[in-house]
């Protein structure tokens, strides 16, 4: 059960020594079909090329920019209205590639990539970062752009790729929001080739789970479509951790340090079990760390099994060689983690959430936090914002709308303002809800979610989000909160179907 990839970029030394016959054995002939199309329509290079290729004089402007960290370079060539030789490209397009994606064979898409386009327009995340292209290069082009006709329409018209896997798109997309936020419109969309285990987000938008056979081909198709498919909305998630002072935390690079923030204490405290109690009371400070999701957001058995899989990918990057090799150690960490064979020796009481987590919600159109009970069984409660979870599953299901009517449910969408929560409980019931034999263990639809953790006999409680996993130490005495509230803009995708 392969539930995310990690978006952290590192060098590779994928280059000549990869070869396509490397690549093509590592997906499946289903995404293969999906990802070159059933039509089978052929994409000519230089049409291509004419479509998606900014200028050149803008393209070293804005690398330029990027490479000294200021947005004013010096001023290259200026094309005004009357300059002909300049052509306005139809949809200008920048390619972010993780080249630790995609079986760390990330390094031979992005020589693909620059290829078709060129150098200048495909950023290796290892080298150039999307706050930093947000920062600098495009920074740049708006600057250029009160000057230059071409500039002008480069910046209106701007499409963004991501080759990566889920954490890899949720952190360009975290990016791009920072121009809403600023006030720097348009937001340019996004489109994605899938180079993850999970591949969530691409699934939801019809980019497909796995990159095809064909993939040199398929390429040139994904630029295509990346330049004419059709836009769509993405609800996006402002997540708030607030931990007692001094914690020492890894954190994911998708939470940031915030010391400018607000905590509602409006809500009833956790109560540990008798055996466990002790006082509790908020500390006079806490320490805050903010970032944004989109798929989702887990705590529990879920998250320990993606953490261990990421140590061990760390260490050991020659295990990690393509899809079906992360998802076979992904299912063997599965049960050497405990989740279908927790020991003997352990309480069973402390095998489910309960004993650490208090949940509460807010619903639609209201104020007030509400305090909400989940089974005790219950091992990984998971807040989905997509139809996609764990490699393009879909565990909260398809509900008759007499039983959405009965719960006080709607039907779920990824831009409906709501977070499907469900709980899944030892790894078999999880296997069977994986398989889609059975939904997962609904617990509630939100507009905001509130987890308190205290830890009782647990020193540590393991969370992730949209696939980027960390350890959270946890203790008796205060309490860790993680805050999830719906950000007022919407992220721009580009449908690839």
């Amino acid at each position: 059960m392969a539930f995310m990839d990690s978006p952290s970029p590192s060098s590779s030394s994928g280059g000549e020594s990869s070869s396509s016959s490397r690549i093509s054995v590592r997906y499946s002939l289903v995404d293969s079909l999906r990802g070159c199309g059933l039509s089978g329509v052929r994409v000519d290079k230089e049409d291509l090329r004419r479509k998606i290729l900014i200028p050149e004089y803008i393209r070293l402007a804005m690398r330029e920019a990027i490479r000294i960290r200021n947005p004013n370079p010096p001023p290259p060539h200026i094309a005004d209205d009357a300059d002909s030789d300049v052509d306005l490209v139809d949809a200008p397009i920048v390619v972010f590639v993780n080249s630790r994606s995609g079986g760390r064979l990330g390094n031979v898409f992005k020589e693909r990539l620059q290829q078709l386009i060129s150098d200048d327009q495909v950023f290796d995340l290892a080298v150039v970062n999307p706050p930093e292209f947000v920062n600098y290069g495009l920074s740049c082009l708006e600057n250029l752009a009160p000057l230059d006709h071409c500039a002008r329409a480069v910046r209106q018209k701007l499409r963004i790729v991501v080759a990566g896997g889920d954490g890899t798109v949720g952190w360009v997309l975290g990016s791009l929001a920072q121009l809403q936020r600023q006030k720097r419109e348009p937001i340019p969309p996004t489109g994605i080739i899938p180079l993850g285990t999970g591949n969530d987000l691409s699934r939801s938008f019809g980019w497909g789970g796995s990159f095809p056979y064909a993939w040199k081909s398929a390429v040139k198709r994904s630029l295509y479509k990346a330049a004419t498919g059709p836009l769509c909305c993405l609800d996006s998630w402002h997540v708030m951790v607030y931990t007692p002072p001094g914690e020492t935390l890894d954190l994911p690079h998708s939470l940031k340090h915030n010391e400018d923030f607000d905590f509602d204490q409006s809500f009833d405290t956790m109560e540990l079990p008798s055996n466990q109690k002790t006082t509790m009371e908020l500390p006079d400070k806490l320490t805050c760390y903010e970032g944004v999701l989109y798929n989702y957001f887990s705590i529990g058995m879920d998250a320990q099994v993606a953490y261990g899989f990421h140590h061990l990918r760390d260490e050991k990057p020659h295990l990690a060689q393509g899809p079906i090799a992360n998802k076979l150690i992904y299912s063997g960490y599965s049960c050497t983690q405990g989740w279908f064979c927790t020991p003997c020796m352990s309480d069973p009481s402390l095998r489910g959430l309960k004993n650490i987590l208090q949940l509460h919600i807010k619903k639609v159109n209201c104020s007030e936090w509400e305090k909400i009970q989940f089974p005790s069984s219950v091992r990984a409660i998971v807040a989905l914002n997509l139809h996609n979870y764990g490699s393009g599953r879909n565990p909260w299901g398809t509900p008759p709308s007499e039983y959405l009517e009965k719960r006080g449910f709607v039907e779920a969408h990824a831009d409906d303002g709501l977070l499907e929560i469900f709980g899944l409980k030892q790894g078999w019931h999880a296997s069977f809800v994986m398989v889609e034999l059975i939904n997962a263990k609904h617990i509630a639809q939100a507009a905001a979610v509130r987890f308190e953790i205290r830890g009782g006999e647990w020193k540590d409680a393991f969370m992730q989000m949209d696939g980027e996993p960390w350890k959270q130490p946890i203790n008796k005495e205060c309490s860790t909160f993680v805050e999830i509230k719906r950000v007022p803009f919407q992220s721009l995708m580009i449908r690839g179907e």
